[in-house]
């Protein structure tokens, strides 16, 4: 009964890859528009590697060197050495051990303890550093950027981790045990290894929002090289200074990239079926264990979550009603969510023909478009903000600080998070529908509206959403290239806290955190229906 299994497997491939070549053959004019505009979006999504070497090139080597390699750049280049090398460890240890903690052992109350881990993200970054600066005025340098860091972004660790160990097929460990190694053996030889690729994502991530960030560092005066870009561009707009600066900068996420690339190693982690069809291993805590294991989600939770809505409570009843000025946090409130809309909607449909062509018609010329989109999407904000100021200014003045130029900054910075979720609808939208529809006379736009984006729409919508929250808590970018006048709820709250008035910036980061709370809960049950639950 093999034999004919393997015949009738090997007929229905044979009959899918016409059904995918027919695509390109019956409906050409779709194909080219599709991949044209790919090309399109991919090429711009480039502009900041391209500003980034065309600088280089045109500032030349001797004023290179000048720029570069001088003590300044030292010290910022230490400086932010240090803090990934020591926030990240402590991201990891910290996630993978809260991870185990809520997927793996009878922790009371672990589900509460899951949700709570996850909740920081609501939190932006530089809200953690405004409450830690309202608690402890003098918190200042490594040890503070390090402090903030690993509360604020440990969260990006957590998540990828406990899906995996969700996942992760109990049988091996059974086997393991049963060649004798016991269960702290267990878990470093056999289940850390399969988090590697969890543990890798995650760190990229918080890597990189680490090389980004910029409100964090700069409110307890800790200088990287977002803060010092800034920092030159804001008082005398040294465009060589700022640039060579801003290409360093850039070269640290393309070097963390390739190290992120060369540990995931070559190792596969898939399985061939379900796996055990049984609940995960669960580890018991007994007495004084509970009570030890208790401590590190009461802790992290009191210094991710406790610490800065506490602070926010206080400045609210300091400040009373005189802080909520609904003359400016309204405005604030409207163009927030009126760049965020329009940001999110020319994002997701710049991202419609990317991931269209990556489902349909995969290769390598979709390969290297997608490609393009994600590296710069994994540059700092600063940098793109940079690359459209010194563009616009030599090329296209007219747009020079308007709001094509912002927005035009958010499609180049959150593209990839609208991306993901849409090649995962239009995956789930089978391509014979759109050759049906096809065949009934609708041309290849009518069958790709009509059909495929109608049941990729709740793709859509999350990367949307995604957009949406992104957006909100975007600080950098829209600090400089923001026309006169325009005023966000991130870039409001910057502005009072710059003025040391941190009663009246408490109403925006109220509010900030509450938008962000959907996005909190889509990542959680996402990562719960991903993980099979």
């Amino acid at each position: 009964m093999a034999e004919p299994l393997l015949l009738k497997d090997a007929a229905g491939v044979a009959q899918a890859a016409p059904a995918t070549r027919s695509v390109s053959r019956r409906q050409p004019g779709a194909a080219r528009w599709v991949v044209a505009v790919s090309i399109a979006v991919s090429l711009l999504a480039l502009l900041p590697l391209a500003f980034v070497i065309g600088i280089s090139i045109q500032t030349g080597w001797a004023t290179i060197v000048q720029l570069v390699f001088r003590p300044r750049v030292a010290e910022l280049l230490i400086n932010t050495v240090l803090l990934v090398v020591i926030t990240l460890p402590l991201c990891i240890a910290l996630g993978v051990a809260l991870a185990w903690l809520t997927e793996r052992t009878n922790l009371p109350g672990r589900r509460l303890w899951s949700v709570l881990a996850t909740a920081p993200i609501a939190v932006p970054a530089f809200v953690h550093s405004y409450a830690w600066v309202s608690l402890v005025p003098p918190i200042h340098g490594l040890f503070a950027g390090v402090l903030v860091s690993v509360i604020a972004y440990f969260p990006f660790l957590y998540l990828p981790v406990a899906a995996t160990l969700r996942r992760l097929d109990p049988a091996i460990e059974d086997v393991a045990e049963s060649l004798g190694l016991k269960p702290w053996a267990v878990f470093f030889k056999v289940v850390l290894p399969q988090l590697r690729l969890a543990i890798c994502g995650g760190a990229l991530l918080v890597g990189l929002h680490l090389l980004a960030e910029y409100g964090l560092y700069a409110m307890i005066r800790f200088d990287t090289f977002t803060t010092a870009i800034f920092d030159q561009f804001q008082s005398s707009f040294n465009g060589p200074a700022a640039n060579m600066l801003a290409g360093v900068l850039a070269l640290c996420c393309l070097v963390m990239l390739s190290i992120e690339s060369a540990s995931r190693g070559h190792a596969r982690y898939a399985r061939v079926g379900a796996g055990s069809a049984r609940p995960q291993r669960t580890q018991i805590l007994k007495g004084h264990v509970t009570g030890l294991a208790l401590a590190l989600p009461i802790f992290t939770s009191l210094m991710a979550l406790g610490v800065p809505l506490v602070t926010l409570g206080q400045w609210l009843i300091a400040g009373g009603l005189d802080v909520w000025r609904m003359a400016d946090i309204l405005p604030a409130l409207q163009q927030t969510f009126l760049l965020a809309s329009a940001g999110a909607l020319i994002t997701t449909a710049a991202a419609l023909p990317v991931a269209w062509l990556s489902i349909r018609a995969p290769g390598r010329l979709q390969r290297l478009l997608e490609s393009c989109n994600y590296v710069t999407s994994s540059l700092p904000g600063i940098v793109v903000a940079l690359a459209l100021v010194t563009i616009t200014i030599h090329i296209a003045r007219p747009i020079y600080q308007t709001l094509v130029t912002v927005l035009l900054a958010y499609l180049l910075m959150f593209l990839p998070r609208a991306l993901v979720s849409l090649r995962a609808g239009i995956a789930q939208a089978p391509v014979e529908l759109e050759n049906i529809a096809r065949s009934l006379g609708s041309s290849p736009s009518q069958a790709l509206w009509r059909v495929t984006l109608r049941l990729a729409a709740p793709g859509a919508a999350a990367g949307a959403a995604l957009v949406f929250l992104a957006i909100t808590n975007e600080l950098t970018a829209t600090l400089l290239l923001a026309p006169s006048g325009t005023r966000t709820l991130a870039t409001g709250f910057w502005a009072m806290t710059s003025e040391i008035d941190y009663a009246a910036a408490a109403p925006y980061a109220l509010i900030m955190i509450l938008l962000s709370l959907p996005l909190t809960a889509l990542l959680y049950y996402q990562s719960k229906r991903t993980a099979g639950r």
